[in-house]
């Protein structure tokens, strides 16, 4: 069976649907029922409605993301393990395994919804005595500037 080419609304809506609940679109496109990334890729430059549907996804798939690293950090199922003597170990790698997904998730929601899971960058700045910042502006002649360049080029 072909892949679909031929964009329809229940396709679009089925894509949609999926990258909400945190399927990534080339994990979606690589099912034979679906099509090809760069078809759907097409799809977005040509349809606005499906561009407007597929940004409506991508939101809510970086709260699905937000909501799984919750998931993952309150699991602690696989961190131990018992050994032959019946000693409680902790299983390093499951507990690495946890914090690259969640440090991935995050990552994604960012990208995905950086004025709500971004990091957020905050600049203070003041001025003598708290007051307005004075601004120095130089207004300069572009046949001066012409001049110092030519000026400068001949120096060397």
């Amino acid at each position: 069976m072909a892949r679909p080419s031929k964009y329809t609304i229940a396709l679009a809506t089925k894509i949609c649907e999926r990258l909400m609940v945190g399927q990534s679109l080339r994990s979606i496109c690589a099912q034979k029922e679906m099509p090809y990334q760069a078809t759907v890729y097409r799809w977005l430059t040509q349809s606005e409605s499906f561009r407007d549907q597929y940004t409506r996804a991508r939101e809510v798939q970086a709260d699905t993301l937000a909501d799984e690293v919750l998931d993952i950090a309150d699991d602690s199922t696989q961190d131990m393990q018992v050994d032959e003597q019946g000693n409680e170990r902790v299983r390093h790698e499951a507990v690495q395994r946890s914090k690259l997904r969640v440090d991935a998730r995050k990552w994604l929601a960012g990208q995905l919804a950086p004025k709500k899971y971004g990091d957020r960058i905050q600049q203070n700045i003041s001025g003598a005595n708290d007051g307005p910042i004075e601004q120095k502006i130089t207004i300069v002649d572009e046949a001066q500037v012409k001049a110092t360049v030519a000026h400068l080029e001949e120096s060397y």
